[in-house]
């Protein structure tokens, strides 16, 4: 079940990324040619995403006209340019432009490549209406331009734990998942962050992850733009 939308979240103040983020929003930062919200876009593109309701808060305008010619997939404004929401009130706004289907949201400080199966595809395959939540996921420890002690543990079967007091965990919220829209039942359009959904849908079991077996890159810092265009060079080239 390939969802028809998909939500990106592009409201941030891209701190980390200052100064290049001085003058354009982050989602606009570009890595190998190409903006990092143009990645997200093109990948959904490719895998039937006809959809992409976009929310803007930082430097709203500049955004807003980058996207305005982006007809695939066609690109619909979730304006959070008086409040900033954070992730979870931001996609609580959005819920009446998302529909009554499950739906992707995606960060736009990623870029997901290769893999056996497209990551779009492989969370979509992985779905059942038994599920509010399916994530992708990728191993910390080729999750390049990640720095962290890692995010969730995986069992055989897709369930997921949180880090909790572990020095370190295997996996990485890898930046898209595919959630139905009863996930925000009762939730409000106030700043809150999707933890708080996540950790009510790992509470019912009704959560699992899928593990990227492709390249995965975080591009969170100025450091990271070239660092990555490397890669990317590398891997166009055929080295590993």
């Amino acid at each position: 079940m390939m969802p028809a939308k998909a939500m990106l979240l592009a409201a941030g103040m891209g701190q980390r990324m200052r100064p290049v983020t001085d003058t354009m929003p982050k989602p606009m930062v570009k890595v190998g040619g190409k903006s990092l919200i143009d990645w997200t876009l093109d990948s959904l593109d490719a895998e039937g995403v006809r959809e992409a309701v976009v929310n803007v808060h930082y430097l709203a305008p500049v955004l807003v006209k980058h996207l305005a010619g982006r007809t695939q997939p066609r690109v619909v404004i979730s304006d959070e340019t008086e409040q900033l929401l954070e992730t979870g009130g931001g996609v609580t706004k959005a819920l009446p432009l998302l529909g009554e289907k499950p739906f992707f949201v995606c960060n736009c400080d990623a870029i997901i490549h290769g893999g056996t199966i497209p990551a779009a595809q492989r969370i979509a395959r992985a779905w059942s209406d038994a599920f509010d939540v399916v994530m992708l996921v990728h191993a910390r420890e080729t999750a390049y331009g990640f720095d962290g002690a890692g995010d969730f543990f995986v069992d055989d079967n897709g369930r997921m734990t949180r880090r909790g007091a572990a020095a370190s965990a295997p996996y990485v919220y890898a930046g898209i998942f595919m959630i139905h829209p009863r996930a925000f039942i009762g939730a409000r359009a106030e700043p809150f962050s999707l933890n708080r959904i996540w950790d009510k849908a790992l509470a019912a079991d009704k959560m699992r992850a899928v593990i990227h077996d492709g390249r995965w890159f975080h591009v969170g810092t100025p450091e990271a733009i070239g660092e990555t265009e490397a890669l990317l060079a590398q891997e166009r080239q055929g080295i590993e």
